[in-house]
């Protein structure tokens, strides 16, 4: 008896290893979808600085900024550090800038200005607060 209890004893650790270690390997949420998941906000945020970057190439927008007295390199160098919702407010308003003036509208309205002024202040205050 003293030597079938050890033996049985090592018998069941043996069989509930393997569980253990397959019960450790699994995840709530695949390692692939995780990295899906990062790739697709990466791609957001890619989108949301060149839709920021294509307003400020806008020659109005330019001469916004230099009738205010702001640097557009200085501002252009500012977007790569805007995090989450401040990328995505000046993001939002940099989609207006492009979409009115989109097919080269030669004609700047008060509220196409506007918007190119809220970005500008927009950026400058994250800045500043940087």
């Amino acid at each position: 008896m003293k030597t079938v209890r050890p033996l049985i004893v090592m018998f069941l650790a043996i069989m509930m290893a393997p569980g253990r270690v397959a019960a450790a390997q699994q995840h709530i949420v695949s390692p692939d979808a995780i990295a899906a998941a990062t790739a697709q906000h990466a791609s957001a945020h890619d989108a949301d600085r060149a839709a920021i970057r294509a307003a400020l190439a806008r020659p109005e927008v330019q001469s916004a900024a230099a009738k205010l007295g702001v640097d557009i390199h200085r501002l252009d160098g500012a977007v790569a550090t805007l995090k989450d919702a401040d990328l995505e407010r000046a993001a939002s308003t940099a989609r207006q800038v492009n979409d009115q003036l989109v097919g080269g509208a030669s004609n700047v309205t008060i509220s196409t200005t506007t918007i190119i002024i809220v970005l500008l202040v927009i950026i400058l205050i994250i800045v500043a607060v940087n």
